[in-house]
């Protein structure tokens, strides 16, 4: 299905749904569409919000995390968001972290999946081969761990972007600012409760990545998916909604009974994943 977006003020974006609030935040080469089998499940109990990034809105000097950062704070003003739920994918991870570092009183908990903000596999320091279709449709598939995933509609998007030489441009300056903000050295001060959904064949932001983010956060759960790579709520969309709603009703007992570290929660509160005997096994670290 397709979603409904609404335009205010200069600001694109979904809104679906009543109750608590959600706000979706997509990756550097996504938009609203990667969440398209996330709004209409979620929005059944809850408010979802998923503003459209200005990735290539921005001034070329201004392509930068923290610019992305004031961006979605400027949109929550204006909406009179007050205290809601940050979910990201890739980039839409590590700016989920940096709001929740510069705003923390906002942000009741977060679900990351494939966040960068650590480490990952990059574009790299040069433009990409942007002429070539196949290159473009090959780097577009390592996403994810299926590469039939990777629709021609969704190649021909990717190859739109890159073949675009402003674009190309703040896309690539976008990149070399999420390398260089890294939390690794802030994570500790984030005190709401955090749920990781990765995929175990991700090679943008490997399993260890994961690793490290439960590691470094005060309170915070993992849920790996085996045979899903970088963005697992596209291949795994049925898995990814539940684990999501897990989390979901995890930060809703937290917020009740007080945080506590995620090795004192009670078993109950860990999110679903696949049954490991029907072929899409997952596994909680």
């Amino acid at each position: 299905m397709s979603l409904t977006m609404h335009t205010d003020n200069g600001y694109t974006y979904v809104d679906e749904g009543q109750g608590s609030l959600v706000i979706l935040l997509h990756g550097l080469m996504g938009g609203p569409e990667n969440f398209k089998t996330v709004v209409p499940d979620l929005s059944r109990d809850y408010r979802v919000v998923v503003p459209r990034l200005p990735l290539y809105e921005l001034q070329l000097r201004k392509a930068t995390v923290r610019e992305l950062c004031r961006f979605v704070h400027r949109f929550v003003a204006h909406m009179g968001f007050a205290r809601f739920v940050l979910v990201g994918n890739s980039l839409g991870g590590q700016l989920a972290l940096r709001y929740a570092l510069d705003h923390p009183g906002e942000v009741a908990g977060m679900v990351l999946a494939g966040s960068s903000g650590l480490k990952e596999n990059t574009l790299g320091t040069t433009l990409p081969r942007r002429k070539d279709y196949d290159y473009v449709r090959e780097k577009a598939a390592l996403t994810f761990y299926d590469p039939a995933v990777a629709t021609k509609e969704l190649v021909d998007e990717v190859f739109a972007i890159v073949n675009s030489n402003i674009t190309a441009l703040k896309l690539l300056r976008l990149a070399k600012s999420a390398v260089k903000d890294n939390l690794a050295s802030e994570l500790h001060r984030l005190s709401m409760p955090v749920g990781l959904i990765w995929g175990r064949d991700d090679v943008v932001t490997p399993p260890d990545v994961a690793e490290e983010f439960q590691e470094k956060l005060q309170l915070s759960k993992l849920c790996f998916f085996d045979e899903c790579g970088h963005a697992p709520m596209m291949e795994k969309p049925h898995e990814f909604n539940e684990a999501l709603r897990d989390y979901l009703h995890w930060f809703d007992r937290e917020a009740e009974g007080g945080f506590r570290r995620a090795n004192q929660a009670s078993p109950d509160a860990s999110p679903r994943c696949p049954d490991p005997g029907d072929g899409r096994a997952a596994a909680m670290a």
